[in-house]
């Protein structure tokens, strides 16, 4: 399976990475590493020429609550769970330098890409977000992710997903 992008690594040039989003920004520069180190999520990041990072995402795993989840996805769910498992697509970001290349869109199918893959093996029914802003909300709109009322959360069904492979 080969991918567009590369787990984090020590090569990897981070500290010029400018999105224009301080909270995104600074998770790289200063705390993506140690994530990575103590295993509470995996960075993936797409490297440009001498190793310069043009953007990157963050997953994890996670549950979701049988509760704010749409009736009609519920009602295709056995009934003994209250929370589901999924994976949580933490962070998605890039470089303010490369915007209007789709290099957004590129990073969410390599991201939807990879939890496919791992839901091959690992139990997750769906992708979720916590969109940061109205700009992040709309991105995933438009990719087809449901919002989940009253949670500022957002998911798509990895059944939508598996749709794209």
């Amino acid at each position: 399976m080969s991918y567009l992008t590369i787990p984090l690594n020590a090569s990897n040039k981070k500290k010029d990475f400018n999105c224009g989003k301080p909270l995104l920004d600074n998770y790289l520069h200063t705390q993506a590493k140690q994530d990575v180190k103590r295993k509470l999520s995996a960075c993936f990041v797409l490297e440009g020429d001498h190793g310069i990072v043009q953007g990157y995402y963050t997953l994890s795993s996670a549950s979701i609550k049988k509760d704010i989840l749409p009736e009609a996805i519920v009602k295709k769910l056995p009934p003994a769970y209250r929370d589901f498992p999924v994976t949580l697509l933490g962070r998605l970001a890039v470089d303010s330098s490369y915007r209007g290349k789709r290099l957004g869109e590129l990073l969410l199918l390599d991201a939807l890409r990879r939890c496919y893959d791992a839901s091959e093996n690992i139990g997750s029914m769906a992708v979720i977000v916590d969109p940061l802003d109205r700009d992040a909300e709309m991105f995933y709109l438009k990719y087809g992710f449901i919002a989940l009322p009253d949670s500022g959360k957002m998911f798509i069904p990895m059944e939508t997903v598996s749709e794209l492979f």
